[in-house]
Protein backbone atom coordinates (compact mmCIF):
# COMPACT_ATOMS: atom_id res chain seq x y z
CA UNK A 1 0.00 0.00 0.00
CA UNK A 2 1.20 3.23 -1.18
CA UNK A 3 2.31 5.54 1.95
CA UNK A 4 1.84 2.95 4.56
CA UNK A 5 4.53 1.36 6.87
CA UNK A 6 5.65 -1.72 5.89
CA UNK A 7 4.51 -3.37 8.99
CA UNK A 8 1.06 -3.50 7.26
CA UNK A 9 0.87 -6.75 4.76
CA UNK A 10 -2.75 -4.93 3.97
CA UNK A 11 -5.15 -2.58 4.80
CA UNK A 12 -7.32 -4.76 7.31
CA UNK A 13 -4.11 -5.26 8.99
CA UNK A 14 -3.24 -1.48 9.01
CA UNK A 15 -7.05 -0.99 11.03
CA UNK A 16 -6.71 -3.57 13.34
CA UNK A 17 -3.38 -3.70 14.01
CA UNK A 18 -3.10 0.75 15.07
CA UNK A 19 -6.56 -0.42 17.16
CA UNK A 20 -5.26 -3.00 19.42
CA UNK A 21 -1.82 -0.33 19.80
CA UNK A 22 -3.90 2.49 20.66
CA UNK A 23 -6.57 0.40 23.16
CA UNK A 24 -4.95 -2.91 24.48
CA UNK A 25 -1.16 -2.02 24.55
CA UNK A 26 -2.50 1.79 25.82
CA UNK A 27 0.12 3.35 23.04
CA UNK A 28 -2.48 6.33 23.28
CA UNK A 29 0.00 8.23 22.42
CA UNK A 30 -0.01 6.91 18.87
CA UNK A 31 -3.66 8.50 17.91
CA UNK A 32 -0.78 11.41 17.08
CA UNK A 33 0.98 9.36 14.79
CA UNK A 34 -2.03 8.09 13.03
CA UNK A 35 -4.83 11.15 13.17
CA UNK A 36 -4.48 14.53 11.09
CA UNK A 37 -2.91 16.95 13.11
CA UNK A 38 -0.05 16.59 10.56
CA UNK A 39 1.55 18.87 7.21
CA UNK A 40 0.78 15.31 5.40
CA UNK A 41 -3.15 16.36 5.40
CA UNK A 42 -4.98 20.17 5.26
CA UNK A 43 -7.43 19.67 7.83
CA UNK A 44 -7.62 18.11 11.36
CA UNK A 45 -9.14 14.93 11.26
CA UNK A 46 -13.02 14.88 12.13
CA UNK A 47 -14.37 12.28 13.94
CA UNK A 48 -18.45 12.15 13.37
CA UNK A 49 -20.41 10.23 16.66
CA UNK A 50 -23.26 10.40 17.45
CA UNK A 51 -22.87 13.12 20.08
CA UNK A 52 -21.14 15.39 17.88
CA UNK A 53 -17.80 15.82 16.22
CA UNK A 54 -14.64 16.17 17.07
CA UNK A 55 -11.50 17.27 15.06
CA UNK A 56 -7.71 16.50 15.06
CA UNK A 57 -5.84 13.95 17.56
CA UNK A 58 -6.05 15.69 20.80
CA UNK A 59 -10.13 15.53 21.61
CA UNK A 60 -9.45 11.86 20.62
CA UNK A 61 -6.46 10.95 22.85
CA UNK A 62 -8.62 12.88 25.69
CA UNK A 63 -11.60 10.79 25.11
CA UNK A 64 -9.34 6.89 25.03
CA UNK A 65 -7.67 7.66 28.46
CA UNK A 66 -11.07 8.64 29.97
CA UNK A 67 -12.38 5.48 28.60
CA UNK A 68 -9.80 3.53 29.52
CA UNK A 69 -9.84 4.90 33.20
CA UNK A 70 -13.32 3.70 33.33
CA UNK A 71 -12.84 0.63 31.83
CA UNK A 72 -8.99 0.10 32.05
CA UNK A 73 -8.68 -4.05 31.08
CA UNK A 74 -11.20 -3.45 27.94
CA UNK A 75 -10.49 -5.64 25.25
CA UNK A 76 -11.37 -5.04 21.43
CA UNK A 77 -11.81 -7.79 19.39
CA UNK A 78 -12.03 -6.96 15.88
CA UNK A 79 -14.78 -9.32 14.37
CA UNK A 80 -14.41 -7.93 10.81
CA UNK A 81 -12.92 -5.15 8.68
CA UNK A 82 -15.32 -4.65 5.27
CA UNK A 83 -13.52 -2.71 2.95
CA UNK A 84 -12.60 -0.80 -0.36
CA UNK A 85 -9.89 1.19 -1.94
CA UNK A 86 -7.29 1.61 -3.63
CA UNK A 87 -3.62 3.98 -3.34
CA UNK A 88 -4.95 6.54 -5.12
CA UNK A 89 -8.33 7.17 -4.02
CA UNK A 90 -7.16 6.04 -0.48
CA UNK A 91 -8.54 2.92 1.83
CA UNK A 92 -12.05 3.16 3.19
CA UNK A 93 -12.71 0.20 6.44
CA UNK A 94 -16.08 -0.20 8.02
CA UNK A 95 -14.35 -2.15 11.18
CA UNK A 96 -16.71 -3.65 14.07
CA UNK A 97 -15.53 -4.71 17.12
CA UNK A 98 -16.65 -6.36 19.94
CA UNK A 99 -15.44 -4.70 23.30
CA UNK A 100 -15.42 -6.66 26.35
CA UNK A 101 -14.83 -4.60 30.00
CA UNK A 102 -15.16 -3.87 33.24
CA UNK A 103 -16.67 -1.00 34.88
CA UNK A 104 -14.18 -0.55 37.71
CA UNK A 105 -13.65 3.19 37.77
CA UNK A 106 -16.09 6.50 38.30
CA UNK A 107 -17.24 8.28 34.79
CA UNK A 108 -19.76 9.32 32.55
CA UNK A 109 -21.85 6.22 33.50
CA UNK A 110 -21.74 7.39 37.18
CA UNK A 111 -19.84 5.56 39.94
CA UNK A 112 -18.04 1.97 39.49
CA UNK A 113 -20.07 -0.74 39.70
CA UNK A 114 -17.43 -3.52 39.08
CA UNK A 115 -20.06 -5.13 36.30
CA UNK A 116 -18.65 -7.19 33.28
CA UNK A 117 -20.20 -5.96 29.80
CA UNK A 118 -20.13 -6.35 26.11
CA UNK A 119 -21.21 -4.27 23.32
CA UNK A 120 -20.51 -3.80 19.91
CA UNK A 121 -19.07 -0.38 17.88
CA UNK A 122 -18.53 0.14 14.36
CA UNK A 123 -15.57 2.62 13.16
CA UNK A 124 -15.69 3.94 9.74
CA UNK A 125 -12.61 5.62 8.56
CA UNK A 126 -10.87 6.61 5.38
CA UNK A 127 -7.77 6.33 4.96
CA UNK A 128 -4.10 7.71 3.40
CA UNK A 129 -0.61 7.84 3.69
CA UNK A 130 -0.76 5.62 7.09
CA UNK A 131 -2.91 8.02 8.01
CA UNK A 132 -6.90 8.41 9.49
CA UNK A 133 -7.88 11.60 7.84
CA UNK A 134 -11.77 11.34 8.48
CA UNK A 135 -13.46 8.64 10.55
CA UNK A 136 -17.28 8.02 11.56
CA UNK A 137 -17.85 5.95 14.83
CA UNK A 138 -21.21 4.24 16.20
CA UNK A 139 -20.68 2.75 19.76
CA UNK A 140 -24.42 0.75 21.12
CA UNK A 141 -24.30 3.36 23.77
CA UNK A 142 -27.85 1.20 24.82
CA UNK A 143 -25.58 -1.91 25.50
CA UNK A 144 -23.64 -0.31 27.93
CA UNK A 145 -25.88 1.35 29.86
CA UNK A 146 -28.31 -1.45 30.30
CA UNK A 147 -25.53 -3.45 31.18
CA UNK A 148 -24.64 -1.14 34.15
CA UNK A 149 -27.99 -0.94 35.14
CA UNK A 150 -29.54 2.77 33.44
CA UNK A 151 -32.08 2.79 31.23
CA UNK A 152 -30.90 4.66 27.97
CA UNK A 153 -33.63 7.53 28.20
CA UNK A 154 -32.67 8.07 31.72
CA UNK A 155 -28.66 8.22 30.84
CA UNK A 156 -29.72 10.61 28.41
CA UNK A 157 -31.94 12.88 30.49
CA UNK A 158 -28.85 12.70 33.33
CA UNK A 159 -26.30 13.84 30.67
CA UNK A 160 -28.70 16.94 29.63
CA UNK A 161 -28.61 17.67 33.58
CA UNK A 162 -24.86 17.01 34.02
CA UNK A 163 -24.37 19.58 30.74
CA UNK A 164 -25.73 22.58 32.11
CA UNK A 165 -29.82 22.07 31.27
CA UNK A 166 -31.32 22.01 27.95
CA UNK A 167 -30.14 25.11 27.06
CA UNK A 168 -26.44 24.49 27.32
CA UNK A 169 -26.36 20.82 26.91
CA UNK A 170 -24.00 19.59 24.01
CA UNK A 171 -26.17 19.40 20.85
CA UNK A 172 -25.89 15.50 19.27
CA UNK A 173 -25.02 15.35 15.70
CA UNK A 174 -27.77 16.41 13.56
CA UNK A 175 -28.60 17.50 9.62
CA UNK A 176 -27.50 21.00 10.11
CA UNK A 177 -23.98 19.78 12.13
CA UNK A 178 -21.50 21.46 9.55
CA UNK A 179 -17.82 19.49 9.57
CA UNK A 180 -14.68 20.67 7.89
CA UNK A 181 -13.47 17.32 5.45
CA UNK A 182 -11.55 16.47 2.59
CA UNK A 183 -13.03 13.35 2.36
CA UNK A 184 -14.20 12.26 -1.37
CA UNK A 185 -16.73 8.98 -1.60
CA UNK A 186 -14.51 6.22 -3.39
CA UNK A 187 -15.91 4.89 -6.82
CA UNK A 188 -17.81 1.98 -6.72
CA UNK A 189 -18.81 -0.65 -9.71
CA UNK A 190 -22.45 0.63 -10.35
CA UNK A 191 -23.28 -2.95 -9.51
CA UNK A 192 -22.60 -4.20 -6.16
CA UNK A 193 -23.63 -6.24 -2.81
CA UNK A 194 -23.17 -3.13 -0.97
CA UNK A 195 -25.54 -1.34 -3.29
CA UNK A 196 -28.27 -4.14 -3.21
CA UNK A 197 -28.58 -4.77 0.41
CA UNK A 198 -29.13 -0.54 0.41
CA UNK A 199 -31.57 -1.02 -1.93
CA UNK A 200 -33.37 -3.84 0.77
CA UNK A 201 -33.32 -1.04 3.20
CA UNK A 202 -34.86 0.97 1.18
CA UNK A 203 -37.64 -0.69 0.17
CA UNK A 204 -38.18 -2.28 3.96
CA UNK A 205 -38.40 1.51 4.84
CA UNK A 206 -40.51 2.37 1.66
CA UNK A 207 -43.35 -0.84 2.18
CA UNK A 208 -42.81 -2.50 5.55
CA UNK A 209 -43.58 -5.21 3.63
CA UNK A 210 -42.92 -9.07 5.22
CA UNK A 211 -42.67 -10.55 1.56
CA UNK A 212 -39.13 -8.55 1.53
CA UNK A 213 -37.74 -10.47 4.05
CA UNK A 214 -39.50 -13.70 2.49
CA UNK A 215 -37.40 -12.74 -0.56
CA UNK A 216 -34.26 -11.28 0.87
CA UNK A 217 -33.08 -13.05 4.28
CA UNK A 218 -32.53 -16.77 4.83
CA UNK A 219 -35.10 -18.44 7.06
CA UNK A 220 -32.27 -18.52 9.97
CA UNK A 221 -31.11 -15.18 9.82
CA UNK A 222 -29.81 -13.82 12.81
CA UNK A 223 -30.26 -10.05 13.66
CA UNK A 224 -27.68 -8.63 16.50
CA UNK A 225 -29.23 -5.42 17.39
CA UNK A 226 -28.48 -1.71 19.16
CA UNK A 227 -29.22 -2.57 23.05
CA UNK A 228 -27.09 -5.81 22.86
CA UNK A 229 -29.96 -8.05 21.62
CA UNK A 230 -29.67 -10.87 19.55
CA UNK A 231 -33.03 -12.13 17.10
CA UNK A 232 -33.25 -14.56 15.12
CA UNK A 233 -35.92 -15.82 12.37
CA UNK A 234 -37.80 -13.54 9.89
CA UNK A 235 -40.74 -12.43 12.28
CA UNK A 236 -38.31 -10.69 14.50
CA UNK A 237 -36.47 -9.13 11.98
CA UNK A 238 -39.37 -8.10 10.59
CA UNK A 239 -40.79 -6.65 13.32
CA UNK A 240 -37.68 -4.46 14.36
CA UNK A 241 -37.30 -2.94 11.68
CA UNK A 242 -41.21 -2.04 11.20
CA UNK A 243 -40.47 -0.34 15.03
CA UNK A 244 -37.63 1.50 14.02
CA UNK A 245 -39.40 2.87 10.25
CA UNK A 246 -42.85 3.73 12.10
CA UNK A 247 -41.03 5.95 14.57
CA UNK A 248 -40.28 8.46 11.90
CA UNK A 249 -42.60 7.65 9.51
CA UNK A 250 -42.09 10.60 7.14
CA UNK A 251 -38.35 10.52 7.47
CA UNK A 252 -35.91 10.44 4.79
CA UNK A 253 -33.05 7.49 4.96
CA UNK A 254 -30.22 8.22 3.19
CA UNK A 255 -27.20 5.62 2.23
CA UNK A 256 -23.91 7.69 2.96
CA UNK A 257 -21.42 4.93 2.70
CA UNK A 258 -21.43 1.42 0.91
CA UNK A 259 -18.07 -1.05 1.37
CA UNK A 260 -18.32 -4.36 0.76
CA UNK A 261 -16.23 -7.56 0.08
CA UNK A 262 -16.21 -10.50 -2.61
CA UNK A 263 -13.48 -13.44 -1.69
CA UNK A 264 -13.93 -16.84 -1.96
CA UNK A 265 -12.56 -17.56 0.64
CA UNK A 266 -15.00 -15.91 2.93
CA UNK A 267 -19.18 -15.27 2.95
CA UNK A 268 -20.21 -12.06 0.32
CA UNK A 269 -20.44 -9.17 3.13
CA UNK A 270 -20.99 -5.51 2.83
CA UNK A 271 -21.59 -2.28 5.35
CA UNK A 272 -23.56 0.44 4.79
CA UNK A 273 -23.64 3.98 6.53
CA UNK A 274 -27.24 5.33 6.49
CA UNK A 275 -28.74 8.22 8.09
CA UNK A 276 -32.79 8.56 9.25
CA UNK A 277 -33.84 12.44 9.15
CA UNK A 278 -37.37 13.46 10.18
CA UNK A 279 -39.83 14.00 13.09
CA UNK A 280 -40.39 11.06 15.63
CA UNK A 281 -44.29 11.47 14.44
CA UNK A 282 -45.14 8.02 14.52
CA UNK A 283 -45.57 5.27 17.45
CA UNK A 284 -42.49 2.89 17.45
CA UNK A 285 -38.91 2.03 18.95
CA UNK A 286 -39.06 4.86 20.78
CA UNK A 287 -42.65 4.98 22.29
CA UNK A 288 -45.28 7.71 21.73
CA UNK A 289 -44.78 10.02 19.22
CA UNK A 290 -43.26 13.58 20.52
CA UNK A 291 -42.94 15.55 17.09
CA UNK A 292 -39.30 15.79 17.43
CA UNK A 293 -36.92 16.77 14.27
CA UNK A 294 -34.61 12.90 14.51
CA UNK A 295 -31.33 12.76 12.99
CA UNK A 296 -30.14 9.23 13.43
CA UNK A 297 -27.12 7.60 12.59
CA UNK A 298 -26.40 3.90 11.52
CA UNK A 299 -23.96 1.36 10.28
CA UNK A 300 -24.92 -2.20 9.37
CA UNK A 301 -22.92 -4.88 8.24
CA UNK A 302 -24.47 -7.71 6.45
CA UNK A 303 -23.31 -11.87 5.44
CA UNK A 304 -25.12 -13.10 2.30
CA UNK A 305 -25.83 -17.23 2.64
CA UNK A 306 -26.62 -19.17 -0.26
CA UNK A 307 -30.79 -18.15 0.84
CA UNK A 308 -30.43 -14.51 1.42
CA UNK A 309 -29.06 -12.59 4.21
CA UNK A 310 -27.40 -14.87 7.15
CA UNK A 311 -26.48 -12.49 9.72
CA UNK A 312 -27.56 -8.70 10.08
CA UNK A 313 -25.21 -6.50 12.52
CA UNK A 314 -27.27 -3.44 13.07
CA UNK A 315 -25.98 -0.15 14.99
CA UNK A 316 -27.44 2.93 16.48
CA UNK A 317 -26.94 4.97 19.81
CA UNK A 318 -30.01 5.76 21.27
CA UNK A 319 -29.23 7.19 23.92
CA UNK A 320 -28.28 10.32 21.58
CA UNK A 321 -31.94 9.46 19.87
CA UNK A 322 -33.28 9.75 23.18
CA UNK A 323 -30.90 13.07 24.16
CA UNK A 324 -32.64 14.64 20.77
CA UNK A 325 -36.43 14.10 21.87
CA UNK A 326 -35.71 15.40 25.65
CA UNK A 327 -34.13 18.13 24.24
CA UNK A 328 -36.82 19.04 21.94
CA UNK A 329 -39.55 18.21 24.91
CA UNK A 330 -38.12 19.15 27.78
Amino acid sequence: MKGFDSKFKDFPDYILKITYQIWENKDVEAIREYYGDTPKISLPTPTRAPSGIIYGAEPVVQSTYAALKMFPDRQLLGEDVIWIGNDEEGYFSSHRILSTATHLNDGIYGPATGKKIVYRGVADCACKDNLVYDEWLVRDQGAIVRQLGIDPKKFAGDQIHSEGGIENAQEPLNENTLCDTIYTPPSLPEKNIARDYANILIEIFNTKNENVFEREYDRAIQQFQPGGLIKYGRGEIFDFWCKIFSAFPNAKLNIEHLSFVKDQNQPPKAAIRWTLIGKHDGIGYFGSPTGANIYMLGINHVEFGQRGIKNEWVLFDETMIWKQILMQTG
